[in-house]
């Protein structure tokens, strides 16, 4: 269907952080599957654990236990706060599941009726009729009405905004879903104050606090996870894209005081299948045996100072930079030209990265980009911004 506005590519084969078209030119690939190719594409240990796997086993279905999916599901527990894991395909089902948790927290731990999910402004959370009501961007709702009521939205990072927004429902509020950093939203992240104090708000109401980390979970800033980088605890966790390393799957983790689901409450047929929590758990130990944290924290601020450097040199085109690790938003002067301008311009020097807003470039290399692979690609941005200066 035509739900897409593609660009002119067809990328057949890729290696590490390259990927080459059908016209066998090589591109440095700084979208990655829009942050989920953790381990750049073609790995060789997940390559070798995924064929023995499928020698194994691939789907059995979750009336059986699974013997790589607790396996996967005791990695997350242990590196995290959580207690409890949901196994799913994806980011929007992964938000969806949290949405009915919190609805069922609702009505069985405070007795709402109506039940009220808050989130932020400017927010992405998926494309499932919920997830996407939830998204704080009317753009994405325009021609699905109606939405599912139970949702309402404050300013990201505006702690008087989300309290606001907590009165106006008259004890219907239940949980709070926030990204640690928004993504599609423009690279903005998180603020560790407010962070803090929409904790103690959450605390003191009787909300959940669940954090939507599918796009910065997994390392992607340097830290594990991204609610490490504020100061706090939430009360669950949504994770996808680079937890599977291009594999789909998706997860809700919750601590033990959030865990309302009961046998029946939510399932998923795929979910948590063998082949896609041994893509998973090889990413998860490759991340351990590699130390790709260092190694993003490293990258990330080579990356961030060439970006800044850029910033200074086209002070008519650029304005700023902002991310955290390898998740980094170039940002575009308003009324020069648009992200989609850079990200053309940047395809035709063999350089691909993605828009998140219409005024920012984001840069979403695989965790394993190494440090002449970033200065290529600041070198191919070079030539980007001359043809667009």
């Amino acid at each position: 269907m035509a739900t897409y506005g593609r660009l002119p590519l067809t990328l057949v084969k890729g290696s590490g952080c390259w990927v080459e078209d059908d016209q066998g030119r090589r591109h440095l690939d700084c979208v990655a599957g829009i942050a989920t190719c953790t381990l750049g594409h073609s790995d060789r240990v997940l390559r070798r654990a995924l064929t023995r796997q499928l020698r194994r086993l691939q789907h059995v279905s979750n009336l059986y236990r699974i013997q790589e999916q607790e396996e996967l599901a005791r990695w997350i527990t242990d590196r995290s706060c959580t207690d409890q894991v949901f196994f799913c395909n994806s980011g929007a089902e992964a938000n969806e599941a949290a949405i009915k948790l919190a609805r069922k927290y609702g009505h069985s731990r405070r007795g709402v009726d109506r039940p009220v999910v808050l989130s932020a402004r400017a927010s992405f959370h998926g494309r499932t009729l919920a997830a996407v009501t939830a998204t704080g961007q009317a753009k994405y709702h325009r021609g699905f009405e109606p939405l599912p009521e139970g949702f309402d939205h404050f300013q990201y990072n505006d702690l008087d905004d989300a309290r606001a927004a907590i009165d106006r429902h008259d004890g219907r509020a239940v949980a709070v879903l926030i990204e640690p950093l928004q993504g599609e939203g423009g690279v903005v992240p998180g603020d560790p104050a407010f962070f803090q104090g929409l904790r103690q708000l959450c605390d003191g109401r009787g909300l959940l606090l669940i954090l939507d980390e599918v796009q910065v979970g997994m390392g992607r800033t340097g830290r594990l996870w991204g609610y490490e980088h504020l100061g706090i605890e939430p009360d669950a966790i949504t994770l996808a894209k680079g937890l599977g390393g291009g594999h789909a799957i998706g997860a809700l983790a919750v601590k033990t005081g959030a865990a309302v689901f009961e046998p029946g409450d939510h399932a998923s047929t795929f979910g948590g299948n063998p082949f896609a929590c041994r893509a998973a758990l090889t990413v998860a130990a490759e991340l351990e045996r590699r130390e790709l944290l260092a190694h993003v924290q490293a990258r990330g601020e080579q990356l961030r100072e060439g970006l800044l450097q850029r910033v200074a040199r086209h002070p008519g085109l650029l304005s700023g930079v902002r991310g955290w690790g390898l998740i980094q938003g170039l940002l575009l002067r308003e009324g020069s030209v648009t992200a989609a301008d850079l990200v053309r311009e940047a395809m035709a020097e063999g350089l691909l990265v993605v828009p998140a807003g219409p005024q920012v470039v984001r840069f979403v290399p695989p965790l394993v980009i190494r440090r002449r692979e970033v200065r290529q690609l600041l070198e191919r941005l070079d030539r980007s911004l001359a043809r667009l200066a």
